[in-house]
């Protein structure tokens, strides 16, 4: 009927407390913790766990202590810096595969798509025309690739959804973090970057027509084309069943 606990330590409770703060509201990006000596006061706990505590915290990108600061460690705001990091952990820690990376970048990003095709603005659709003349521009991988993330990131602004441009964001620099050896050494590397060209000239066809499934459905294609040759055949197999859903 019931499960073992595991016994919190004090430095936990500490973070607890100071977590809640932040999500509540009590504390918000650039407000300052009161001092160690403060904090050990208000907690009633040692220094050693109020410096454990702050190193968790600024680890966890809640926090950012410099030594001698006498301003105290200062609230970040949220980063997905932070989001990103902790799904590649995820991600090396559970071995996820690639395949199943590409399937959930393929399901976001194609409604992330038809979402941009319905709410985009002029000046949204400027940004992504800027970036796709920036990547038939590039001179090598690097920069194309640079381009392409402008791209990404301006059709995720334009679902007017700031957790649709974070996912996207983190997962899609997930995927690459997995794949940029072979993307970096691949032979046909050209021919690839030729096609994701087209690929995303069609896309802003279909979202400069407000041709939400239209862009949905181009969306997967393009990720199935270019990144579906660095999977086995049985995993293209799987994903390729997105194409067209």
């Amino acid at each position: 009927m019931f499960e073992p606990v595991s016994p919190v330590r004090a430095y936990e409770r500490v973070v607890e407390q100071i977590e809640e703060a932040v999500f509540a509201g009590r504390l918000r990006p650039g407000a300052r913790l009161p001092s160690e000596r403060d904090l050990m006061t208000q907690f009633g706990v040692s220094r050693s766990t109020v410096r454990e505590a702050l190193r968790v915290l600024q680890s966890n990108g809640m926090i950012q202590s410099r030594a001698g600061d006498p301003r105290g460690p200062e609230v970040l705001p949220a980063s997905p810096k932070t989001l990103r990091k902790s799904m590649s952990r995820l991600v090396r820690a559970e071995s996820m595969s690639l395949a199943e990376l590409l399937q959930f970048r393929m399901l976001m990003e194609g409604s992330a798509y038809q979402l941009a095709a319905r709410l985009r603005t002029e000046t949204q659709l400027g940004e992504m025309e800027t970036a796709l003349r920036d990547m038939a521009d590039a001179k090598g991988h690097a920069a194309f690739s640079d381009a392409d993330v402008a791209f990404h990131d301006a059709v995720a602004r334009a679902t007017q959804n700031t957790l649709i441009v974070v996912c996207s964001n983190v997962v899609r620099g997930v995927v690459l973090d997995s794949i940029a050896d072979s993307l970096a050494n691949a032979a046909d590397q050209q021919a690839l970057m030729s096609a994701y060209l087209e690929h995303h000239s069609d896309v802003l066809q279909a979202i400069r027509d407000r041709d939400g499934a239209l862009a949905a459905r181009l969306a997967r294609q393009a990720l199935y084309d270019y990144y579906g040759t660095f999977l086995p055949q049985t995993d293209r197999n799987l994903l390729a069943t997105l194409v067209t859903s």
